[in-house]
């Protein structure tokens, strides 16, 4: 305690000189130099060992590590050589159909088969940029053989199943085999969720780009009767009967054409814009009352365009009084009318919107003639509103409407859709008047998808 003897040897310091050990300089424990020599130089043999077998050791675990490293980065380049071998097959149309098949089936066999990756011994880094990219590329070569195969079963099974039948929707040559390959057949962008819509699948559709001009910014402008050729206004007849025909509306059907023109000018004119302000208010239309009165208005819309024929642009201002009539209860029996609206600001902004929609295909009707108003608008409806009521895919959402109506406990629903041919019916040529108490309780129900 008095730093007399060394707390290792325990022999006196006499005339040596007492190592501190602490906790203090001044007491605590203290060593000779020759005891602290011998145990630095000890530690200092048995550090060295340590790292020798460590070393040692790394080494070992390396030498191990290696081979079985190998072997996998091996399985998973051969795999890959497969599956690229598969998809070179495929693209070449050297294998018949069930071979292709059978091809695919043996490749995912083999890539199943392939053991999850090793795990590194702790002396190896543990990071391995060689067998994350050699995993990374199989994985790529995989997509591209199931991508291919997929694509040309699938159309195997198409030609198999309907072989000739599709010659006249594709005008095919004289001679054709029936064959058809991927490049044949197009269903366009939103053909898909139509599909699916048919199996009850809802997928909301991506919103719709303009596909040959802008309208936004080509309002009116104060004191202009007309706008200048070309600024706002592309060629119609240029562009949007290959758009439409792309969409499924035929721009040769003269009644076609006219129902998908009243359906767009209804959804440009009205649907878009304002209304969707006065909806989201508390004392705005449900969507059963916007659903109705869409019909409702489609109708009108399509004899203004008919009377626009022999009286020109003008005889669109008997859908814009209607459309924008605050005064006028709502279709289906509705209550609702515009002036119910609390606030003036989004009503008067409305009856602008529709005004200056019906304006400016009343300026193409001028410029390029009926037909070209009817092909602006129309585009407008393929590419927005292809279910719509009007459009040709119409018949189809009813079919699937009444699929799930059918399904459904109707015990608390009203009167009306208790006769389900009735309903059927009615939905094809005016579902506005099966009310919007129906509609709404349909709308609920997620029948209309």
């Amino acid at each position: 305690m008095a730093a007399l003897d060394c707390c290792i040897c325990d022999s006196p310091f006499d005339d040596r000189l007492p190592v501190p050990l602490g906790p203090t300089p001044e007491s605590g424990l203290f060593g000779c130099h020759p005891c602290l020599g011998r145990l630095v130089a000890r530690a200092r043999r048995n550090r060295y060992a340590a790292r020798t077998q460590d070393a040692e050791k790394a080494r070992d675990e390396a030498a191990a590590w290696l081979p079985v490293r190998e072997r996998h980065l091996a399985r998973l380049g051969r795999v890959t050589e497969a599956a690229e071998a598969v998809t070179t097959l495929v693209r070449e149309e050297s294998v018949e159909p069930l071979r292709m098949a059978w091809l695919l089936v043996s490749l995912e066999s083999a890539n199943s088969w392939i053991p999850d990756a090793p795990e590194p011994p702790s002396s190896v880094e543990s990071e391995d940029r060689d067998l994350k990219d050699a995993a990374f590329r199989l994985q790529l070569a995989m997509i591209g053989a199931r991508e291919v195969v997929a694509e040309r079963l699938a159309y195997h099974v198409i030609n198999q199943a309907q072989p000739p039948e599709m010659c006249e929707e594709f005008e095919c040559p004289d001679g054709c085999t029936g064959r058809h390959d991927v490049t044949d057949i197009d269903c366009g962008p939103d053909c898909i969720f139509d599909d699916l819509a048919e199996h009850g699948v809802m997928v909301e559709p991506p919103e719709p780009e303009t596909p040959f001009f802008v309208e936004a910014g080509a309002r009116r402008p104060s004191g202009t009767a007309d706008v200048r050729e070309g600024d706002s206004i592309p060629d119609m007849e240029a562009t949007a009967p290959q758009v439409l025909t792309r969409l499924g509306v035929d721009p040769d059907d003269l009644d076609v054409l006219l129902n998908a023109a009243a359906v767009g000018l209804v959804v440009d004119a009205w649907r878009e814009g304002p209304l969707e302000a006065i909806h989201g208010t508390v004392d705005g239309p449900s969507d059963a009352e916007v659903f109705a009165q869409g019909v409702d208005l489609y109708r009108r819309a399509r004899a203004a365009l008919v009377a626009a024929r022999d009286d020109g642009p003008e005889g669109l201002l008997g859908f814009v009084a209607v459309a924008s009539d605050v005064e006028l209860r709502w279709a289906g029996g509705s209550r609702f009318a515009l002036r119910t609206v609390p606030e003036a600001g989004p009503v008067a902004e409305f009856v602008r919107h529709v005004d200056d929609r019906v304006w400016f295909t009343r300026e193409v009707m001028r410029e390029q003639g009926w037909r070209a108003a009817l092909l602006h608008r129309a585009v407008s409806a393929a590419t927005k509103a292809r279910g719509h009521f009007g459009m040709p895919g119409w018949p189809g959402a009813v079919v699937s409407a009444m699929d799930r109506l059918t399904a459904l406990d109707r015990s608390g629903a009203p009167d009306v859709l208790t006769d389900l041919e009735a309903v059927r019916a009615t939905l094809l040529e005016a579902p506005d008047r099966l009310g919007v108490g129906a509609l709404d309780w349909m709308l609920n129900q997620r029948v209309f998808g």
